[in-house]
């Protein structure tokens, strides 16, 4: 599998502290069935710079976050809703942390790009456009 931008080329994180406490938990929970994905998102999270839900700014990519992003690679531009696993359903758009896009993308700023590996080692320049809070449906 092709390995991710280095820390020092890759844009800053933002995450919210209790979010990063439960996304460990997960990766560590889910190493034995997505041991690469799961090392990429504690890596991510490891160099995340953690914040009150309140000082999170409102264009960074958190859980239950919509998110259009652009994969630069093709061109194509998605909108998804950023959820946890047992809250994903691609009919509606609904994608799980534990994916590589997931990974890739939480904690981004919009405006920002990270360059990523797909479920094929390929990587993808994944381009934040804009996020919205709070849009998962309960």
């Amino acid at each position: 599998m092709s390995k991710p931008q280095t820390a020092a080329k890759r844009p800053p994180l933002h995450l919210i502290e209790s979010e990063a406490d439960t996304l460990s938990d997960l990766a560590w929970g889910a190493r034995d069935r997505f041991p690469n994905i799961c090392i990429m998102l504690l890596d991510e999270i490891g160099r995340a710079k953690l914040c009150k839900p309140s000082n999170l700014p409102d264009d960074v990519v958190a859980m239950s976050s919509r998110v259009d992003y652009i994969d630069e690679g093709s061109g194509t531009r998605r909108s998804i809703t950023l959820v946890y696993p047992n809250h994903a359903d691609a009919v509606l758009g609904r994608v799980s942390i534990l994916t590589p896009v997931g990974a890739g993308l939480i904690g981004v700023k919009a405006g920002h790009s990270i360059l990523w590996p797909d479920r094929d080692g390929r990587q993808r320049q994944l381009t934040v456009v804009s996020v919205q809070q709070n849009c998962m449906a309960h």
